[in-house]
């Protein structure tokens, strides 16, 4: 299924997205909510990010070919930094330039959603703790990136993690098409079956470090082609099975 959370005469609401109708369920689909029997029209509504997580664990160095055009080394085990929840970007909002930065970057990423609790997870049991997948987009102040150093604040913005449209649990992470497109244009292009670390042994491994929430997200990381964005410039993130995410830049 599509689940969507959305905006409708200034109240929250969630939904199961089919074709173009939402199908309104009586509350948050992480807490197993049931369809009402009431619908309304993608249309009419404004979409939110499909979740709201307490954490944000985001890999970074987990493509053989961003790597190389970062020049840094491969990594031995994941490269993991956090983004805050002041970061969350809804799909069709702005994202906005700090002034302390020359150079924002996107970084198209397979999202997973974290179903329910999760520590200390055996990487067999791993995607059992998973809810679905969505898109995001792991903005950064590249020229505040440092090589050895934290990356928190070059990724940490406000507006620097949209994340959208829909939340799906019919996809396989192993093997996904992923996408952005820069003003039209197509600059990443890659398959998730490129990623360095799986999604279950990034589940297994960062659940031995800390607890997993339900609704916490993992950024994954991003395939070769990043590069900078300027104001007015629109930036398309897609992924196979999961949409596009579409944000505008300022």
């Amino acid at each position: 299924m599509k689940y969507v959370r959305f905006l409708e005469n200034g109240k929250i609401g969630y939904g199961i997205l089919r074709d173009k109708e939402i199908s309104i369920l009586s509350g948050n689909f992480l807490d197993h909510a049931e369809e009402t029997g009431e619908k309304t029209e993608l249309g009419k509504v404004k979409l939110l990010s499909p979740v709201s997580p307490s954490k944000a664990l985001c890999i970074g160095l987990n493509y053989t070919a961003h790597i190389g055009e970062l020049d840094m080394a491969r990594p031995e085990k994941p490269v993991v930094f956090m983004k805050p929840s002041t970061s969350l970007l809804n799909p069709e909002e702005h994202i906005v330039r700090p002034r302390q930065s020359k150079r924002v970057d996107y970084e198209a990423e397979l999202c997973v959603v974290i179903a329910r609790k999760a520590k200390d997870v055996r990487k067999e049991d791993a995607l059992s703790y998973v809810f679905g997948y969505t898109v995001a987009n792991d903005v950064t102040a590249r020229d505040l990136q440092e090589k050895g150093g934290q990356w928190t604040i070059c990724k940490g913005f406000d507006t620097f993690m949209p994340i959208g449209p829909y939340i799906s649990d019919e996809v396989d992470p192993s093997h996904l098409e992923i996408e952005s497109r820069l003003n039209g244009k197509v600059m990443q292009h890659s398959n998730t079956e490129n990623l360095i670390f799986k999604v279950d042994f990034l589940i297994s491994y960062l659940s031995s470090v800390m607890t997993l929430e339900k609704g916490d997200v993992i950024l994954t990381g991003t395939p070769k082609g990043v590069s900078g964005m300027d104001a007015g410039d629109i930036i398309e993130c897609e992924i196979e099975g999961l949409g596009i995410l579409r944000n505008t830049v300022s």
